[in-house]
Order: C-alpha cells, then structure tokens, then sequence
C-alpha cells in the first residue's frame, strides 16, 4: 500500500464523509441564495420564507433518532448511501414549487430525507477508526465542508441566479444542478466507505486489529465509567445540558445563516453575484477559524472554553452588526460572526462520545441535533416574523446574538476534560484502582474539592 496508515484513514473514511457533507450544506441552504429572486417570483412573504427555510428542520428532528439507531445497529454506510439518494431526489423537486403550501411540503421532505447524516457520521463512523483525542481534528476535517461547500456555492449560487436554460428561472436551475451530484455520490458512496476496520480492504491486518482493539478498549473505558443505555442516554443530566447548549446555538447559527445574503443585500444594495462572492470572505475566514480551535482542542485537551469563546465572538459580531449600516463595515462584522458560530463545531461533536458509546452515543448524538434542529426551525422563522412585524432585521438579530450569549455561558458549565493520554495514575486512598486516562472519572473517598498527591485526580463526588 503505497500511502501511509494516516493518509489512507483520511482518504477512505473523512473524505466521502466530507464529500457528502458539502452536498447536504448546498442542497440545505441554497435556499438562501435562491431567495434573492425565487421570493419575488413566488410572492412569498418574509414570513412565508421564514416559515419554509426552518420546516426542513421539523422533518429532520421527527427522523434524527430512528436513523440514528438503524445505522449503529444496521450499517451506516448503507444508511448513509440511502439518505444521499433520497435527499438529491427531493431536492430537485424544489424547482418545480408554485405555492407557499408546496414550498412548505418539499422542504419538511428534505429533512426528512437528510435526517441523521450527521449524528451517524459523529456517533457510528468517527469513532470507530479515530481515537478520543484524534476525534477534534477529524471531525472538523469533515466540517471544514460546510465552509468550502459555501465558499464554491455562494458564488456558484449568484451565478446560476441569472441563467435561464429552457424557460427555467435561475433559481430553479439551481436545485437542479446541485441536486444531481448528491443523487450520483449517494450510490458511490455504498462502495466506498467501510462499516468496521475488519471490513476495510485498504488496511493490512495488523492495522484492522489494532484499530478494532483501539475501538473495544475506548468502549470499555467508557463503560467502566458508566455504562449508559440508550434510554439513560437520552435522559442523562450532561446529555440534556448538550440539547440545551446546541438549541441556542442552532437558532442563532441557522437565523443568520439563511438570512445573511439578504440582509447584506438591504444594507449593501449589491447584486446577487456581488453577494455570492462577498459572503466567500467570511466563509474562508471562519474555516481557518474552525480548524485552529480544533487543533488548539486536540493538542491540550480543553473544549468549555474552546466552545464558549466562538460563541462570545458570534454573539458579539450579530449583536453589533445589527446597528451598522455602512456596506464594509457590515461585511466585517458578518465575518465575525461566521467565525464564531461555526468555529467550535469540531470541539463540539467529540463531547457525546468522550462519555458515552455505541447505540448510546448515536441515540444522544440524535437527540441533541434534534433539539440543534428545532432551534434551526426557530431561528430562520422567527428572524423572518420579526422582519414582518418591524420591517427591520435589527431586534431580531439582537435578539440572535442573546442566544449565542447563552449558549457560550452554558459551555463553560460543562464538566471538564482530562487532557488526552493523561498517565495512568494509581493510589491507595482511592477506592479503586480504575485508570484516569482520558476522560474517566474516578469514585474516590477524599473530601469533596481536594487533589490527590499525583496532582491530577479531582474529587468529583462523595461516597
């Protein structure tokens, strides 16, 4: 095999997962682009638009969890293909809506088309060939397609916007184009990607059985902790505090997301393709960001404030920016806002599963994108109402940013991290001899507050 170990996991594993992870971002929110004329044609109110960009995430929300667990418990290379194929097919029945009502329809089908995509990718692939603390850098190496899918769609969107092959508008040539190619990868993908390690043609064997004892020995640290059944999962206080953080964070992220071309437009007055290729800026911008807090994450093992100061930042950059008015001045506090809302994404997906595995982990990892995805409903919506009521984006926005605020302060209650590769520390006081490498919390008989002598086990509780 002629490239190396690393190089054939990223290749086989967290390319076709980024691969399809570009296609879900275009095909979820090219409808943003499209609004800069499908509106007008279509007679839809902001409101209307508001309600139609977030009924995508009711349908995604009624299917997250099912999916989930088929695929840990089924295949999610299989489950995977299916969504992609689904989802290219829907999505090109966006070019053929006429009313409000259809608009609403189709996009509740593309939810629930694409639904899961993400929670398997982070809870059943993941972190069966990526150790804990490699998990940051891969999972914001496939997130880092949500940036690029926006730095080539935004300018390919302003673009296809003023075609019109066939008698068809431009927005309409849009969903078409970029719902082929999600359709097409769908099918590839079923040959490509590997269940297990044991499945990979492209390892040797010592390399499947290393990863597949990696795989066993992570799940049993996590048992030895505590062993979680799904339904403990879902209602675990640390899994209900994620729901909580991702909700606010999503409704934030997704109102600024999908109302970001038009709101740049009113203040700018610039074209749909000037827009297209403004917003690039931004979107490459917040990709460095991403990958330097995952990084940052990986190499010391802290993730509270490596999630909570993207949220700050965001927070800043919306709340501020709703009161500029001056075309580049807006543009600048748009940048800062994509770097902070989508900054902590890599750090944010490996907290579920330094706790928490197997049909668990995808259970929880469901549930919290459930509830990231109703806030993707209430943010797009309710920035859209706002605007109906006020005829400005202002209290809307500010309102966003309270949101990301709130997220940011939760962050910093989560528990902490040990540091990755942490030694394994041992000491007679303890009640038991159980390894704190990781993310492993000890039953310990010292006082609640104090260190023990090796200086890194904190007691957590008392017996």
């Amino acid at each position: 095999m002629g490239c190396s170990f690393e190089q054939r996991r990223r290749l086989h594993i967290l390319l076709p997962l980024f691969i399809g992870s570009v296609l879900a971002y275009l095909d979820r929110v090219n409808i943003a682009y499209a609004a800069l004329t499908m509106n007008a044609d279509l007679k839809l109110t902001p409101g209307q638009f508001g309600m139609g960009a977030g009924i995508f995430f009711a349908g995604y929300v009624l299917f997250e969890i099912p999916g989930a667990l088929i695929a840990e418990r089924w295949s999610p290379r299989v489950w995977l293909a299916r969504i992609m194929v689904t989802w290219g097919i829907v999505s090109a029945l966006m070019a053929f809506i006429k009313t409000p009502w259809q608009f609403y329809a189709v996009r509740f089908l593309l939810g629930a088309a694409e639904a899961s995509y993400y929670p398997v990718a982070y809870a059943s692939v993941i972190p069966r060939w990526f150790s804990p603390g490699e998990r940051p850098r891969a999972i914001a190496g496939m997130l880092a397609s949500l940036q690029l899918s926006a730095i080539v769609g935004a300018p390919l969107a302003g673009w296809l916007l003023g075609v019109s092959p066939f008698g068809l508008k431009g927005w309409q040539v849009l969903f078409i184009l970029e719902a082929i190619p999600a359709f097409v990868f769908g099918i590839l993908l079923y040959f490509w990607l590997a269940d297990w390690p044991a499945e990979a043609t492209w390892l040797t064997d010592a390399e499947k059985k290393k990863l597949t004892e990696e795989c066993l020995r992570d799940a049993a640290r996590i048992r030895a902790a505590r062993s979680y059944t799904v339904a403990q999962a879902l209602r675990s206080p640390d899994v209900l505090r994620l729901c909580a953080i991702y909700f606010l964070w999503i409704t934030g992220f997704w109102g600024f997301n999908y109302w970001m071309p038009t709101v740049l437009q009113e203040v700018s007055g610039w074209s749909a393709l000037s827009i297209g290729w403004a917003l690039v800026i931004p979107m490459t911008l917040s990709l460095a960001g991403m990958l330097l807090v995952a990084h940052s994450s990986s190499r010391t093992g802290e993730k509270r404030w490596h999630g909570a100061i993207p949220m700050f930042l965001g927070a800043a950059g919306m709340g501020i920016g709703s009161f500029i008015h001056t075309p580049a001045a807006n543009l600048v506090l748009v940048c800062i806002t994509a770097i902070g809302v989508y900054s902590a994404f890599g750090v944010w997906w490996s907290y579920p599963t330094s706790f928490l595995s197997g049909a668990a982990a995808a259970g929880a990892v469901g549930l919290i994108n459930s509830c990231g995805n109703v806030g993707g409903y209430v943010g797009p919506y309710f920035t859209g109402l706002i605007r109906d009521l006020t005829g400005s984006f202002q209290a809307a926005y500010v309102s966003l940013a309270a949101l990301l605020l709130c997220a940011g302060l939760l962050m910093l209650t989560l528990r902490r991290e040990e540091p990755p590769g942490a030694p394994d520390i041992r000491d007679p006081r303890h009640g038991d001899s159980r390894s704190h490498q990781g993310n492993e919390r000890r039953t310990c008989f010292l006082p609640i507050g104090s260190i023990c002598p090796s200086g890194r086990c904190r007691r957590f509780r008392r017996e």
